[in-house]
């Protein structure tokens, strides 16, 4: 059984997808980009900047669930430019310090309203 994820603390899905599924006691956040779910605005700023608030809108799917960084098993980042790989990863271990999960990381021609960042994850639920 399948059970679809929906916050106000991240950003609304504006495609035909959910923030997050629940699936045999994980969930599948989708995708986030650095959107301000308080006000649906694109936050422009650096790659850390946008890593900071991707991770924000991660986090806050998941804590709708009970749940938090700490539960993610698995993550793959989308970069525009692999140049700014150090930017995000020095974000990155700041929300990741003592659970490390799984991680991909590739370069991307483009991504959804020309941001800089986006990152999906895998959690498992806590019991």
């Amino acid at each position: 059984m399948l059970q679809a994820v929906s916050t106000d603390k991240a950003p609304k899905a504006v495609g035909p997808y959910s923030q997050a599924i629940i699936a045999n006691g994980f969930v599948f956040v989708s995708g986030q980009i650095a959107i301000d779910p308080a006000t649906g605005n694109l936050l422009t700023g650096s790659t850390a900047e946008q890593t900071r608030q991707v991770l924000k809108n991660v986090a806050a799917v998941l804590e709708s669930l009970g749940a938090g960084l700490d539960h993610v098993v698995k993550t793959t980042v989308f970069l525009k430019d692999m140049n700014d790989y150090a930017a995000m990863n020095e974000t990155y271990a700041e929300f990741f310090t003592a659970s490390k999960p799984a991680r991909a990381a590739v370069e991307v021609a483009r991504l959804p309203r020309d941001v800089k960042v986006e990152i999906e994850a895998i959690a498992v639920l806590p019991k």
